[in-house]
């Protein structure tokens, strides 16, 4: 506690730094998942309209900077008549970005269900709908939730980056700290521990799953 004491009378700006960044990854986490479903089902769907939309989606937000996106939403849409807030750029940013990554995820696994699931769905007259949500969907999750772990994990750390669009998040405030303080090495380390502890909380809430996932497969 003594090491943490000339933190103390500055815990109230760590603290609201650290709830903005845990919105930030609980909104943005849940946005990239949602269209990492889309895309990843979406590129292999038998229109090819659709599919080259979503690879074209995928594409573009994997292979140009995130940082960029950012900015562009931020200070390019509101010369177009956009004007959206730095949270809201935040989010949709880092959602757009890591649903690109997590549709490809999506993709791989839904690959990696063995033939002879599609071929017993074929036998069974499911439509692909139906045999997507109760055959493939179910089996491919297994597959996907170690991976979406690592993806929450980066996207966690990439909260950081909104702190260049006027967002108060944990880096943005250590950063005014070290200004204030001049205190780096306590102030960075800190900061360091608390990025530690909320991708282990991550690790561990996905490993639950996991386990639920793979406990209702055996059932």
């Amino acid at each position: 506690m003594e090491w943490l004491g000339p933190l103390w009378g500055y815990r109230d700006q760590l603290l609201g730094g650290l709830w903005i960044t845990i919105q930030l990854t609980v909104l943005a986490g849940g946005l990239s998942i949602i269209l990492a479903m889309i895309a990843g089902v979406g590129t292999l769907s038998r229109w090819r309209s659709v599919s080259v939309l979503c690879r074209i989606y995928i594409e573009f937000f994997r292979g140009t900077s995130l940082l960029v996106q950012m900015f562009w939403l931020f200070f390019v849409l509101p010369t177009l008549g956009v004007d959206l807030s730095p949270m809201v750029c935040g989010v949709w940013s880092l959602g757009l970005c890591f649903g690109a990554y997590g549709a490809e995820i999506v993709r791989s696994s839904l690959l990696a269900v063995p033939k002879g699931q599609y071929d017993a769905a074929t036998a069974l007259n499911f439509s692909r709908l139906k045999a997507l949500r109760i055959v493939y969907l179910p089996q491919a999750l297994l597959l996907m939730v170690p991976l979406f772990c690592n993806l929450l994990i980066e996207l966690l750390k990439a909260t950081s980056l909104v702190s260049l669009i006027t967002i108060s998040e944990l880096t943005f405030e250590a950063k005014n700290l070290i200004f204030l303080t001049y205190d780096t090495a306590r102030i960075l380390i800190s900061v360091l521990l608390i990025y530690l502890v909320l991708s282990q909380i991550i690790v561990v809430g996905m490993r639950q799953l996991e386990r639920a996932l793979a406990r209702g497969q055996r059932a």
